[in-house]
């Protein structure tokens, strides 16, 4: 049985692993920069270890750093929670080879799904709807010409590797083609020193909707339902919820039952999350992360289900408690990422945060590692915290969240509660009715007015 788990991470999501562990008895290590000595994880953690300097390179993405750690403090198992090397099959390997316990998937599952390419392949014969484009790489001008020509313009040029929108560029004729691809090369090969790419069809209106699974080792598969995130600036998540608004029982059953059918044939293990660009009642599949995910919170709030404790028993090898047929949703939940940037202009703004103050009262939830004269490093992901309410409707989910978002106070540091605040104000937001490019309209918009 696990006794100890080292967080590979930081932030919120360290401290929102530390809080399960406790729960399940099982003690803690936190490793941290010498720029997070004093946050909150660091502080409430059983022990901890300074793995170097604030540079991501030389602390939280130092494999022999990290697992020296694991070995001076004798924790039995690591979780990455999400970033840094969550995503790593290097990582997951020597993990292995030093008899940790990862609390993930395999490395093969974190290799397969970390190349686009390979991910598209396998799911496709695995029985998910994916999105036309090239079969495989494109890095002939002539052949991306041809794959064009066939699926219509417009269409994405897309990085096999990485993500977060680097190595993607839209083209909406043949003229724009070439400059187009060797510049996604380009930028693809820097960022994540792989220049493979890759076309497919360009939607215009989608949504993006997200299926939470869970697998063990004994065979069992589950869904827990759909996140619609669209609300995205610079293929970043802004806010997300669940279940969506554009869905209906019977479109949540079926695309996740094929989901989970899926994992099942792809042997999977631990949770995962299957992407999807959703028009026109069509579900096209652009990606699965094998980890867990920053707006798993709303799905936690609508089942009911620990998605961490979930995944810790997973990989202490104990079965899934439940079969699909035991997996309720309840009412309706919404998560707000609270960034330490201008809300507006999306300037980074760290610093020492003076007044602190949470809301509160009936299904409100703030994971954050925040508390009042923390110093706010300027080395990492802006994101500080995320609000998550849940409602028994959309309608007492929205109301309770414009109540939490005035109720929440982060004094000296400017945060994007600001912008939370105005849209969900707004009717597009209220109706429902929003697809991945509404929120840059919006805020070009704004700069207008």
């Amino acid at each position: 049985m696990i006794e100890k788990v080292l967080i590979a991470n930081r932030g919120e999501i360290a401290l929102r692993i530390h809080r399960a562990c406790h729960e399940m008895g099982i003690k803690t290590v936190a490793v941290h920069s010498t720029a997070d000595e004093n946050a909150m994880h660091v502080r409430l953690a059983d022990e901890s270890v300074c793995i170097g300097p604030p540079p991501s390179a030389k602390s939280y993405l130092n494999i022999p750093a990290i697992i020296s750690a694991a070995e001076i403090t004798g924790a039995d198992a690591i979780h990455p929670g999400y970033g840094f090397l969550s995503e790593s099959a290097k990582f997951a390997e020597i993990i292995d080879k030093h008899g940790i316990i990862f609390i993930g998937p395999t490395a093969e599952h974190i290799k397969l799904m970390g190349d686009k390419i390979s991910a598209k392949e396998a799911v496709k014969e695995a029985g998910i709807p994916v999105v036309p484009g090239s079969d495989g790489e494109v890095s002939e001008i002539n052949d991306a010409k041809k794959v064009a020509s066939k699926i219509g313009y417009p269409v994405i040029v897309k990085a096999a590797s990485g993500g977060g929108g680097r190595g993607m560029k839209i083209v909406h004729n043949e003229n724009e083609l070439e400059l187009a691809v060797s510049s996604a090369q380009r930028e693809a090969e820097a960022a994540f020193g792989d220049g493979t790419v890759y076309l497919e069809k360009f939607l215009t209106t989608p949504r993006h909707i997200e299926i939470q699974i869970l697998a063990d080792t004994h065979g069992n598969v589950v869904h827990l339902g759909e996140r619609d995130c669209s609300l995205q600036r610079r293929h970043q998540k802004v806010l997300e919820e669940s279940p969506s608004p554009a869905l209906n029982p019977k479109q949540r059953d079926e695309i996740g039952e094929v989901c989970r059918k899926a994992i099942e044939k792809l042997g999977y293990r631990g949770a995962g999350t299957i992407e999807f660009l959703y028009e026109n009642g069509e579900f096209y599949f652009i990606e699965m992360n094998t980890r867990l995910q920053v707006e798993h919170p709303v799905t936690e709030m609508i089942t009911g289900i620990d998605l961490v404790k979930e995944q810790i028993r997973v990989a202490d090898g104990l079965p899934l408690k439940y079969k699909q047929k035991d997996i309720k949703f309840s009412g309706h939940a919404i998560e707000c990422r609270i960034n330490a940037e201008d809300p507006f202009t999306f300037m980074p703004s760290p610093g020492q945060v003076k007044d602190y103050h949470t809301p509160g009262g009936l299904d409100v939830r703030v994971d954050s590692g925040l508390y009042a004269r923390y110093h706010i490093p300027p080395h990492y992901d802006s994101m500080i915290a995320k609000l998550i309410v849940h409602g028994k409707t959309r309608n007492e989910c929205l109301m309770r969240l414009r109540r939490s978002l005035e109720e929440y106070v982060i004094d000296g540091i400017k945060t994007t509660i600001p912008l939370h605040q105005k849209l969900i104000h707004e009717d597009d937001f209220i109706n429902g009715d929003y697809n991945i490019h509404w929120l840059e309209k919006y805020l070009d918009s704004l700069v207008a007015d």
